[in-house]
């Protein structure tokens, strides 16, 4: 809710704070102050908006996910890069239920940020290469699938790198047309 130099302003007043409650000898509001220091300084890398909106999505709701979202006005202005990046790929997860255009478009931002997770980055580029094999660049999906798996270090999204392979194969196998030609017609009377 609050911009990214006004939680720097209220760590630095939070701090100023608890080193004055700790020359007054009240050492219990100076650990108070220097906790809320601390949570201001985790706000700041982790912005609550972009929090809310996962846990929407983890409950698969993803009309409340994209309100929060929207009530990011200025994601450039107000975010730090890996913010910005969780910003477009939540906002591509919702998207490329209903439109891939824009849905490769907010993956490719979030590409170029950087996330900050591995898992995060390799969903993206699984995401991505889905969109490249249905538009029928093969190449550039045979590549991502290979990033994602080397950016997947636990495995967790194995079964869908292996489902997407096969269908990568089953798309570029090649069709065999029946009923076709002479042969065959009116063969046995």
């Amino acid at each position: 809710m609050f911009h990214k130099n006004i939680k720097l302003i209220l760590v630095i007043l939070s701090i100023a704070a608890a080193v004055w409650q700790f020359t007054e000898t009240n050492i219990g509001n100076g650990i108070m102050f220097i906790l809320l220091a601390a949570i201001f300084v985790f706000l700041y890398f982790k912005n609550e908006i972009i929090l809310l909106a996962f846990l929407r999505l983890r409950k698969q709701d993803f009309p409340g996910a994209k309100k929060w979202l929207d009530k990011i006005k200025n994601p450039d202005g107000s975010l730090v890069k890996k913010q910005q990046g969780y910003y477009n790929y939540l906002n591509g997860l919702m998207v490329s239920q209903t439109n891939m255009n824009d849905a490769e478009k907010y993956f490719k931002k979030a590409v170029s940020l950087g996330l900050s997770m591995d898992t995060d980055m390799a969903m993206t580029k699984l995401n991505l290469a889905g969109i490249a094999m249905t538009k029928n660049r093969k190449r550039e999906a045979e590549q991502l699938l290979s990033e994602a798996k080397k950016l997947d270090k636990h495995n967790m999204m194995d079964d869908q790198i292996k489902q997407m392979k096969q269908q990568m194969k089953r798309a570029g196998a090649p069709k065999q047309q029946y009923g076709g030609g002479r042969k065959g017609r009116g063969g046995r009377r």
